[in-house]
């Protein structure tokens, strides 16, 4: 997949053994313990590892006229304004910006410190990094980036308009005599100061292509972390499913099947959860869309779409399919499994893969591959020494085909063992 998955994968880096080495001498270095040193991981914010494979992205042998989705310059629209913390305030309590509330609470939401010294910053007239925002047809702003920045500034000065308790400044630098002040605590002309502080804000104007939109703020590096595809659709596209996802993420089946591997830095989670739903709502035996990542744009409008009886279905039989993995698979489920000792990275592919066609089954069938499933473990084995199924869950991953063939061939094998053959 184009993004979150490619980035940071080099063109021609071999996968570790994975792509060019015997399957013997894959299966040898999993039982050795050592299978996973050579598997690359996606990195968070903090640059520690994600819990989940970073896959290649296409290569020259694959497609070699392969080129990311175009569009014409033209039809970029970005107006830069200068603005004030005091404007930006007002339309927070005027419900003109979105800052997607549940986005904080996954993990690495700035500490209180962290707030703190961005105010002492503000105090400092130290100048801070502009805001990257995308409009609607009511000239509402979605906060696509700077979500941090504003919500400190927010808890300190105005907490109501952010339903937030309020900021006590701590761990200054400089600015020591105002440790454990609030916003009320500070001079008339220290508040003021603060209120009147110049901001730079991007606004990516409404009218602009979704396409578009998505492609610049991708572009968008914060603190030299580009923002990922994820971040940009929770930030951008508004609705229930924003929650939906939040929460399934949160689901003990979820964290249980997953083993607690997969960390909710940069919404790695929310995104696999997405993936499960994407496939859920269309049957992937006609998935035709190039776009993958636009294909997870349109995914989660089709999951706002829904109403809330239909999101319950999805949701009960994303629970069965977590609890059904973890039967079948233990701390292994939704990893390149050989056999042996060593416990591999997530692959999301393989989550697709695997998540998708349990759901896809009845209850009496899921018990029929539990109660076989040393006869699944053999075929599973089987099908991960698969030039084809390898390939469809290790490279380019968001090709059609490839999405195919992997879910196609998971499916054969479920429903194999399930119907007794």
């Amino acid at each position: 997949m184009a993004g979150l998955e490619d980035s940071g994968s080099g063109r021609g880096r071999d996968r570790g053994y994975r792509r060019y080495q015997p399957h013997h001498e894959v299966a040898d270095l999993e039982s050795s313990g050592l299978f996973d040193l050579f598997t690359p991981v996606e990195v968070g914010d903090d640059g520690r590892p994600t819990g989940v494979e970073l896959e290649e992205p296409a290569d020259e042998a694959d497609d070699p006229d392969a080129i990311s989705a175009p569009f014409r310059p033209e039809s970029i629209r970005i107006e830069t304004q200068a603005t004030t913390v005091d404007l930006l305030l007002s339309r927070l309590r005027e419900g003109m910006i979105d800052l997607a509330p549940d986005f904080q609470r996954r993990a690495g939401i700035w500490s209180d410190v962290q707030q703190s010294r961005l105010i002492e910053s503000l105090l400092l007239r130290i100048p801070i990094s502009s805001f990257h925002m995308a409009q609607d047809e009511e000239d509402n702003w979605a906060v696509v980036d700077g979500i941090q920045r504003l919500t400190a500034i927010a808890r300190f000065m105005a907490p109501d308009a952010v339903g937030m308790r309020p900021l006590t400044l701590r761990g200054l630098d400089y600015l020591t005599q105002y440790h454990g002040c609030a916003y009320q605590d500070l001079s008339g002309r220290l508040r003021i100061r603060l209120r009147e502080t110049q901001l730079v804000v991007h606004i990516i104007q409404h009218g602009t292509p979704e396409t578009v939109k998505f492609n610049v703020f991708s572009r968008i590096n914060t603190g030299g972390m580009p923002l990922k595809p994820q971040e940009i659709r929770h930030a951008m596209i508004k609705g229930p499913a924003r929650q939906f996802l939040a929460d399934l993420a949160e689901d003990p089946a979820f964290v249980g099947a997953t083993g607690e591997s997969v960390s909710n830095e940069r919404m790695a989670d929310r995104e696999m959860v997405l993936r499960f739903m994407a496939f859920r709502v269309i049957d992937p035996a006609k998935h035709t869309q190039q776009d993958f990542d636009q294909f997870l744009v349109d995914s989660m409008h089709r999951v706002n779409d829904l109403d809330d009886a239909q999101r319950d279905v999805l949701a009960r039989e994303f629970r069965k399919a977590m609890r059904c993995a973890t039967d079948l698979f233990g701390e292994h489920a939704f990893r390149k499994w050989h056999g042996g000792r060593a416990k591999s990275p997530i692959n999301k592919a393989l989550f697709e893969a695997v998540a998708v066609n349990l759901a896809a089954l009845d209850d009496g069938q899921r018990e029929e591959l539990v109660a076989s499933r040393d006869k699944v473990h053999k075929r599973f084995f089987a099908l991960l020494k698969d030039w084809d199924f390898d390939r469809a869950i290790s490279v380019a991953t968001g090709d059609p085909k490839k999405v195919r063939t992997r879910l196609g061939m998971m499916g054969e094998l479920f429903r194999g063992v399930a119907n007794g053959a």
